[in-house]
């Protein structure tokens, strides 16, 4: 099965960083999940949480918004400020 490489990147540092099955986020035109194959995509996030899948389960990050960035199976999600306490 395939995955996802996924970064999730605050103005000053670098949160975390994996693969994932799949990632769902909150974006100004509502919510949004990312599977594997994906087309691209470049979305503008809305304040909220961000769901990572893995294999181990669901982790989560909360943004202040920011963008999400898709293309061959990476997810770039980029944001000002990252709660991670979520992820693992």
């Amino acid at each position: 099965m395939s995955s996802l490489q996924v970064e999730v990147v605050a103005a000053d540092r670098q949160v975390w960083e994996g693969e994932a099955t799949q990632v769902t986020a909150r974006t100004v035109d509502g919510e949004i999940g990312i599977l594997p194959g994906h087309t691209p995509l470049l979305a503008v996030l809305a304040a909220g949480e961000v769901g990572i899948h893995t294999g181990s389960g669901r982790s989560t990050a909360t943004v202040d918004g920011g963008f999400m960035s898709v293309d061959h199976d990476r997810v770039t999600i980029v944001s000002e400020q990252v709660s991670a306490d979520g992820l693992s």
